[in-house]
């Protein structure tokens, strides 16, 4: 919902723009099918039974579902992520030991459900490797807008670890690499 009201001020000056709030599993198709379909970071939490099923029924014949994929990956100084696993592994209980993020290279150029489907033709794919800096607070809040660290209940004493690490040993300012994938189906 606070999505939505975000995206309502921001579409204030677009009269043909409408915000629907509703879960893309039971949204209801538009009377109208659409030219795209944009999923980004958000595909691989729908349901693997109808997220290709319902993108396709929701465009037009010869539309296009396009599905941004952002990975967390080694970069070539991982030390922060290193000993930031300390700092997870004393405050979730999920953490496993030795966890290191994976090399860009070694995340496959796949399109989930693409090959399975009959109702897209094979998808085409698009790779960035990019990194961005941050100091300890945007880091924080970074952490912030992942679901798995808002839902855990030791979520301040895990920040607050990863914040004096950050503080103490990186002065403050960490960098993190990012493979970002785009791969774009055409519907059959």
């Amino acid at each position: 919902a606070r999505m939505a009201a975000v995206a309502k001020r921001n579409l204030a000056d677009c009269p043909n723009a409408q915000v629907l709030e509703a879960d893309f599993e039971t949204w209801p198709l538009p009377a109208e099918p659409f030219d795209l379909v944009v999923s980004a970071t958000a595909f691989h939490w729908l349901d693997p039974a109808v997220r290709m099923v319902k993108a396709a029924q929701a465009l037009r014949p010869g539309g296009f579902l396009a599905v941004v994929e952002t990975h967390h990956v080694a970069n070539p100084d991982n030390s922060f992520f290193v000993d930031v696993q300390s700092c997870y592994q004393r405050f979730d209980p999920d953490t496993r030991p030795g966890f290191r993020p994976p090399v860009a290279a070694d995340i496959p150029a796949r399109a989930a459900d693409v090959a399975d489907s009959d109702r897209f033709r094979p998808a085409r794919f698009r790779r960035y490797e990019w990194a961005a800096s941050y100091p300890t607070a945007d880091y924080l809040d970074l952490l912030m807008t992942y679901s798995n660290h808002r839902a855990l209940p030791t979520r301040a004493a895990l920040l607050d670890c990863i914040g004096r690490l950050i503080d103490e040993r990186y002065c403050g300012r960490i960098s993190k690499d990012y493979l970002t994938q785009l791969w774009v189906a055409q519907r059959i």
